[in-house]
């Protein structure tokens, strides 16, 4: 890899993978200071290899790195993770779900060298990011997370207590009822309280889906990768919560936000 430098180039972001020294470095950009970026990139990038990924790929080849290669972006996200996975000593020789929460979030299975996307969703970074400008006046990713992670839910979603009150109920209190349904509390609750009710369906959500294409899939672990958890302890807690409750083991990369760069890297 040492004379290759991988680009996953994202609906919003812009991470790169490249070695120097034996040691894989990384960075990362908003879709809003590509140029800059891409630029220094070309410093950088003297007698190496680019090889590009994701929905901005051919933009990217087209207008800075002709010579570069495009790589499936399915097969780079993969192929990044199973390195990682190797690289944190972890076995991949059991199959797992893996579950990249970029802009939206993608469900593959992995089974040794063979993969398959088996499910979609608009659910992801993207709704965190919209929502959350919708119900505050920030709109930087790290600000919504503290945000999110100061708020209480319980200000604004309809919990499982709230139905059972004063009747000890049959199933875990904290569950969620309905996101959002706290009709009187929406208008009186923080922005602070919404964050943490968007981050919670969020994450509700996507572990519901999770269990199911891991259930249809007879498997039993879900590696979960991508943007929307970086510096998002909250929504990784909650992740993890509920897929311990569903009888899934879950399991976090360090760098999994550059799976795609570095799976690209590998080709």
């Amino acid at each position: 890899m040492n004379n290759s430098i991988g680009i996953d180039a994202g609906g919003s972001l812009l991470k790169i993978a490249y070695e120097e020294n034996g040691r894989l470095h990384f960075r990362k950009q908003p879709n809003s200071e590509m140029d800059g970026a891409l630029q220094w990139l070309k410093i950088i990038s003297l007698n190496k290899t680019i090889y590009l990924t994701g929905g901005k790929a051919g933009t990217i080849k087209a207008n800075y790195f002709p010579e570069a290669k495009v790589v499936d972006e399915f097969s780079a996200v993969c192929e990044g993770s199973r390195y990682l996975k190797m690289k944190e000593a972890m076995s991949v020789s059991d199959p797992y779900i893996l579950v990249n929460i970029g802009t939206g979030t993608s469900w593959f299975t992995i089974d040794g060298e063979q993969y398959e996307r088996v499910l979609g969703s608009g659910i992801g970074g993207g709704t965190f990011m919209g929502l959350g400008k919708m119900f505050t006046e920030a709109d930087a990713f790290s600000d919504l997370v503290s945000l999110a992670a100061e708020g209480d839910k319980g200000n604004v979603d309809l919990l499982v207590k709230d139905i059972y009150h004063p009747e000890k109920p049959p199933i875990h209190g904290e569950l969620t009822a309905s996101n959002f349904a706290k009709s009187q509390g929406i208008t009186s609750s923080s922005p602070a309280d919404k964050m943490a009710s968007l981050n919670n369906m969020i994450a509700e959500t996507l572990t519901l889906l999770t269990v199911q294409a891991a259930s249809l899939h007879n498997i039993k672990q879900a590696v979960f990768i991508g943007s929307t958890l970086a510096g998002n302890q909250l929504l990784r807690e909650n992740l993890e919560t509920y897929c311990k409750m569903s009888g899934i083991d879950p399991v976090f990369l360090e760098h999994g936000e550059f799976s795609g760069a570095i799976g690209a890297m590998l080709t």
